[in-house]
């Protein structure tokens, strides 16, 4: 039986219960966070409780906790389920207001709501086969920054990817492409590691951070700026990354072929050396 977090309180999943007056499902006001877990301990916390703290402060939102103590309750969260390999969903909702009013009145308690799920990420058969991504419009709000819960249109790009055969959806915007639907998006050219610039218009990545820095530890070029379809599919590699993933070789795009149609040497090592430092500092 899964255990869940709820406003301080750990109880059997099935038992939770959240107001349907709850902004977070009235109206997507709130934030979310993923947290991956190996060995039993969260990875990347840091920089996970980090951008929490910043999409929460960008919508005004304050957390109902220090984040020492929200990971505090994130391990004993793992600890009550048991859990070795696998994710710890995070959400804070602004609260229940029986107004149902768009200006919320002052003084609502913000809902924490966590759960886990089991979720294999060292030993999967996409990281030997590698995934396919299928592209379409970017349809997303302006502040992609800000990991709201508002996730209709990455959706829509996920189940219109699954319809073409693909494991993720490109977003594109103004001709280049934005991030994944769920994840960072990389290509691999011999300029080196391609990636776009943080700003309103993507995500910054946790696991992609980690991942570049990881790059040019190696002595593998990053550069940040947007790329094309063209160029992507003219590239020597290309792959995505997040906390559910990690780093995942796409070997095609939109039915097409990304060099040789295997996972490359670059992403390849990438993975590798990741899945080194999630262990090494996991928490």
């Amino acid at each position: 039986m899964s255990v869940a977090y709820l406003n301080g309180q750990f109880l059997p999943l099935e038992d939770v219960r959240i107001s349907p007056l709850d902004r977070g499902f009235l109206f997507a006001d709130g934030i979310y966070e993923v947290a991956a877990v190996i060995d039993g301990r969260l990875v990347d916390s840091a920089s996970h409780l980090a951008r929490l703290e910043r999409s929460c402060t960008e919508i005004g939102i304050a957390l109902p906790l220090t984040l020492d103590e929200i990971e505090a309750a994130q391990k004993a969260l793992v600890a009550h389920n048991g859990l070795g390999e696998g994710l710890v969903y995070l959400q804070i909702t602004r609260g229940a207001d029986v107004t149902r009013d768009f200006i919320p009145p002052a003084g609502l308690q913000p809902t924490l709501f966590m759960f886990v799920q089991n979720k294999t990420f060292l030993d999967v058969p996409a990281a030997r086969t590698g995934v396919a991504v299928a592209t379409m419009a970017d349809l997303r709000w302006a502040r992609r920054d800000i990991k709201s819960v508002g996730l209709l249109a990455q959706a829509m790009a996920k189940m219109a990817a699954k319809e073409a055969g693909a494991q993720e959806a490109w977003m594109i915007e103004d001709g280049f492409i934005t991030e994944g639907a769920s994840s960072t998006a990389f290509i691999v050219t011999d300029e080196g590691i391609v990636t776009r610039p943080y700003s309103q218009s993507v995500l910054a990545g946790c696991t992609g951070a980690a991942l570049t820095a990881l790059a040019e530890e190696s002595g593998i070029a990053v550069i940040r700026r947007p790329f094309t379809l063209a160029e992507a599919l003219a590239a020597k590699e290309a792959f995505m990354t997040s906390a559910s993933t990690f780093c995942l070789s796409i070997v095609k795009i939109d039915g097409q072929p990304v060099g040789h149609g295997t996972p490359g040497p670059v992403a390849t090592r990438l993975r590798e050396l990741y899945i080194d430092f999630a262990r090494r500092t996991a928490v």
